[in-house]
């Protein structure tokens, strides 16, 4: 297992996170995904730290709060240090059919950290994210609740999921003006088959220094090598069978599986675990958060850490997924060489 540092902070988290989405079964948007019991959630739990995975991510949303509480659960029963995990949870969704009970406003982001402090039965959070943008609250009460969160030590670090790039420009623009702690990093789907983050998200990151949590690896299992080109549909009991979510373009992703297969072949491995070691390779990813159901899914995701793709493998994959072309994209691309007015500064004899 190998560390990274949480974008540009001191916070080292291991390249791979466990998600917590398949814990607990209170009926949600989400809970074709979800299912998994106490007993089951702590095995996974147990299973993830033994390989080195020191990160956890979870959010009240997942499971109606269950989530939270098998996660809490789980790491008080395996005896684990506090300050040998990092513990990640999240806030936006609904959590009840009342006006308050949704959005990112100070109201709500306040009442949820206590709410998942107490189910996962902790004093703090190492990382609070705000789940989605709210249209409706003003960025900087957000980011005023966020701050008044981290100054009261209910979290270490703050973070958003599922952002556009000039959402989080201008929270970082509030922040830095305003003496707010800065996000630390975005949480958002990134996988071979789905690439529309580099666009304009992945540059925003690398420029402001912003770690990148990649949720759905496989693309919702499409990338799992279950399922290939010419299937009469995406049938069969796996994820991607029962809930179809991600959007995929299923053109792109079966011609990558067609490319997964023989690197996989080659290595006696599974095509998803080619596709995890893809993101492992991309130098914004700071960690790769990996959901399953089962302990031989854990394992076969984890066991991605020990695959090295070679140059004209990454090529490979990375010209069969590369994103259309667009504007300012291609013009950007056709007037560059800008850089090269500068001369490289002479060495000193």
């Amino acid at each position: 297992m190998r560390y990274n540092r949480l974008g540009s902070t001191g916070l080292v988290v291991s390249e791979l996170c466990l998600g917590t989405m398949t814990f607990g079964s209170r009926e949600t948007r989400f809970s074709t995904i979800a299912g998994l019991d106490q007993a089951a959630s702590t095995a996974l739990v147990k299973q993830a730290f033994d390989a080195g995975i020191n990160f956890i991510d979870t959010a009240n949303i997942y499971s109606l709060g269950q989530s939270e509480e098998f996660t809490g659960r789980a790491l008080k029963d395996l005896g684990i240090p506090r300050s040998d995990i990092i513990v990640a949870t999240k806030a936006t969704s609904f959590m009840g059919e009342g006006p308050n009970d949704y959005g990112a406003s100070r109201f709500h982001l306040l009442n949820q950290v206590d709410e998942s402090l107490e189910r996962l039965g902790l004093d703090h959070v190492d990382l609070f994210q705000i789940h989605a943008w709210d249209p409706v609250t003003p960025v900087e009460e957000s980011l005023r609740a966020l701050e008044d969160i981290v100054r009261s030590g209910r979290a270490r670090y703050v973070g958003v999921s599922n952002w556009a790039a000039w959402q989080v420009m201008k929270a970082l623009g509030i922040a830095d003006r305003r003496g707010f702690d800065r996000l630390a990093c975005v949480q958002a789907y990134y996988t071979v088959a789905g690439r529309d983050l580099e666009r304009e998200i992945v540059p925003l990151l690398e420029s402001e220094g912003l770690g990148l949590l990649a949720w759905s690896p496989l693309a919702g299992g499409l990338l799992s090598g279950k399922y290939r080109r010419g299937d009469a549909g995406i049938e069969g009991d796996g994820r991607r069978a029962r809930f179809d979510f991600p959007p995929v373009d299923l053109d792109r992703a079966y011609g990558l599986v067609d490319a997964m297969a023989p690197m996989a072949q080659a290595r006696n491995c599974s095509v998803g675990r080619i596709a995890i070691a893809w993101l492992l390779h991309r130098p914004a990813v700071t960690s790769v958060i990996l959901g399953a159901t089962r302990e031989d899914q854990l394992a076969d995701n984890i066991a991605a850490c020990d695959v090295e793709l070679d140059a004209p493998e990454l090529s490979t994959l990375d010209a069969l997924s590369a994103l259309p072309s667009e504007y300012p994209g291609w013009m950007l691309q056709g007037v560059g060489g800008y850089e090269n007015r500068v001369s490289p500064r002479r060495q000193a004899k």
